[in-house]
């Protein structure tokens, strides 16, 4: 049986070790050491404080390992303007879905995913989104997920001092 539970403060640090992990299986390298660990972990200290805040994350432990996680998930509850398929416009974005390598294939992220969603059914929410990875794609499918028509595009704005 695994168990699940949501995440506290103490467990941001694993959470952003977890991204590493996750990042580096993306992008098939592991992202150098830098600011970003210390804002997500600013970021995640600070929201995972607030248990009736917008932000939620579950975890499994590393089995006989103290303050190790084996896998996690992180959401969001945006909201958005409404539309026909989503009124209220609360929508769920899921995001760093990891699990360290040695704890892979034994259900962990699908069952931290699980309470993620169940989650988000408690807090009225019905639209949910994520982007998938090759890896992730098929337990997504299996949780009900299905591509959309939407494309997505992105711009990074390099703020520099002085300059808007």
């Amino acid at each position: 049986m695994i168990t699940v539970r949501r995440a506290t403060i103490d467990d941001a640090r694993e959470l952003v070790r977890l991204r590493g992990v996750l990042l580096t299986a993306m992008d098939g390298r592991a992202p150098e050491p830098g600011p970003w660990q210390d804002e997500a972990l600013r970021a995640l200290r600070r929201r995972l404080a607030d248990p009736e805040g917008s932000l939620a994350a579950y975890v499994v432990d590393k089995p006989a390992v103290p303050d190790e996680l084996a896998a996690c998930v992180v959401g969001v509850i945006e909201h958005r303007l409404g539309g026909p398929i989503n009124p209220s416009g609360a929508t769920g974005y899921v995001f760093n879905v990891a699990t360290d390598p040695d704890h892979r294939r034994r259900g962990y992220a699908r069952a931290c995913l699980e309470a993620l969603l169940d989650w988000y059914h408690h807090s009225g929410v019905t639209v949910i989104e994520l982007k998938a990875s090759g890896d992730g794609e098929s337990i997504y499918r299996a949780l009900g997920f299905a591509p959309t028509a939407a494309r997505t595009l992105r711009l990074i704005m390099n703020h520099q001092p002085g300059r808007p």
